[in-house]
């Protein structure tokens, strides 16, 4: 990718690297092998690998057409956000691991509920977090692993 500025840099490995944004760089600094790999081992981002990943969480209350707009809005314009999908209670988001982590995609929710309406910011978060222990629970109830005693 050409990026015309070098307001986000990084240097690594005696090297500068320049970004097109924030989330770019915060992803880099965090695990820079991911992405140039080491000597003779090719990155994943280098192999062409995606990690898709989908999350699918509910909130106690229907999400207003203004708020659900806003919501789809700004992670559209996150990279490595794949599909947004909005219905009644239920958030499903499908992104690239390697493009976008869970913590920047809370973050964004989080940020964009408190612009849009008081309150939502943090039921945004909340489900969003709740999604792991809820998952956790239905892997368990349709896996076979637990067992009734009567």
């Amino acid at each position: 990718m050409n990026v015309e500025s070098d307001t986000l840099t990084h240097f690594f490995a005696g090297m500068q690297f320049v970004f097109c944004s924030e989330q770019c760089k915060d992803r880099f600094v965090a695990k820079p092998h991911l992405y140039i790999g080491k000597p003779g081992n090719p990155s994943p981002k280098q192999q062409g690998r995606r990690v898709i990943k989908r999350r699918v969480f509910k909130l106690e209350h229907t999400i207003p057409e203004d708020i659900k707009q806003g919501i789809i809005q700004s992670l559209d314009e996150m990279m490595g956000v794949k599909q947004v999908d909005i219905e009644g209670v239920k958030i499903e988001i499908t992104y690239d691991l390697l493009e976008a982590t869970a913590q920047q995609i809370e973050t964004t929710l989080e940020t964009t509920g408190n612009l849009l309406a008081t309150g939502w910011g943090e039921k945004l978060k909340r489900g969003f977090i709740h999604y792991l222990e809820e998952t956790e629970i239905d892997s368990l109830e349709h896996s076979g692993g637990g067992h009734c005693h009567h």
